[in-house]
């Protein structure tokens, strides 16, 4: 792979993460951006927030094993827009 496309696949893996943790906590980020609640520019942010993770593995395995989740893991570099978006629900 080149690196951009290395780079691409990176932020396609994280932005996979970012959504399936607040889909699993309950919310919907498109959803939340269309009426509001995140600007556009948030999403991004989160998910480059997300590339500096250094335990994105075990965030994967954690998804993997399915069911609902309850609170991020303590390593998440979104707690804070993730809890604030759910207060906005």
């Amino acid at each position: 792979m080149t690196p951009v496309s290395d780079r691409t696949a990176q932020l396609r893996h994280h932005a996979a993460l970012l959504d399936e943790t607040a889909s699993r906590l309950g919310m919907d980020l498109q959803e939340a951006a269309i009426r509001g609640a995140l600007k556009f520019d948030e999403i991004s942010d989160a998910v480059l927030r997300c590339t500096t993770c250094s335990q994105p593995e075990d965030c994967a395995q954690r998804l993997q094993a399915g069911g609902a989740v309850v609170a991020t893991p303590h390593y998440c570099r979104n707690t804070t827009l993730l809890k604030r978006l759910q207060g906005d629900q």
